[in-house]
C-alpha cells in the first residue's frame, strides 16, 4: 500500500519546514482529498528531483560524460513572500 504523508511527515521526509511546503504547494506534486493534502512516496521523490542540484565542476561534479542540465530551474521564478509584520511608526 502506498504511504500517504501529511504536511508534518512530508516536511520531515524532505528535510524542510512544514511552512515551506504550505507556501509552495501549488508548484509541488501532491494529492488533495477534500481539504486534506497528502504526499505519496512518488510525490516526495519528484519534489526531491525538482530541487536536486549537481555542481558543474569539482570533486562532487557528475561523472564525466553525464548530460548537463539544460534550461532554467523549474521553480527558479519563486521569490520569498513579503514579511507579514506590520510597520509601526
Amino acid at each position: 500500500m502506498t504511504r500517504r504523508l501529511q504536511y508534518p511527515a512530508a516536511a520531515e521526509e524532505l528535510g524542510v519546514e512544514e511552512s515551506w511546503l504550505r507556501r509552495h504547494i501549488k508548484q509541488l506534486p501532491h494529492t488533495k482529498l477534500g481539504r486534506t493534502v497528502y504526499f505519496t512516496d512518488a510525490d516526495i521523490e519528484r519534489i526531491d528531483q525538482m530541487f536536486h542540484h549537481e555542481p558543474p565542476v569539482g570533486p562532487l561534479a557528475s561523472a564525466p560524460g553525464a548530460a548537463p542540465a539544460t534550461g532554467p530551474h523549474p521553480l527558479g521564478h519563486l521569490v520569498p513572500l513579503p514579511s507579514r509584520r506590520s510597520v509601526r511608526g
